[in-house]
């Protein structure tokens, strides 16, 4: 049986940490796509206002098998 990959890109945030960014990402992704195998964290970023850090960004690709 042949298994087929797609990978679809997302960005998410967080107040809080990059981990709550990427299980934010995660849930989110959760609701629309099935079958995830595995997420890739490709970059971090952060978000500044007023000399203070606002926001945790991750860019992450979502890794699901499709149903045949």
């Amino acid at each position: 049986m042949e298994r087929i990959a797609r990978v679809s890109e997302i960005i998410a945030g967080s107040p809080i940490s990059f981990d709550e960014a990427i299980k934010a990402g995660f849930r989110r992704a959760n609701r629309t796509l099935r079958n995830i195998t595995g997420l890739r964290i490709l970059e971090q970023r952060v978000a500044v206002e007023d000399g203070e850090i606002k926001e945790y960004r991750v860019r992450m690709e979502v890794i699901f098998v499709l149903e045949s």
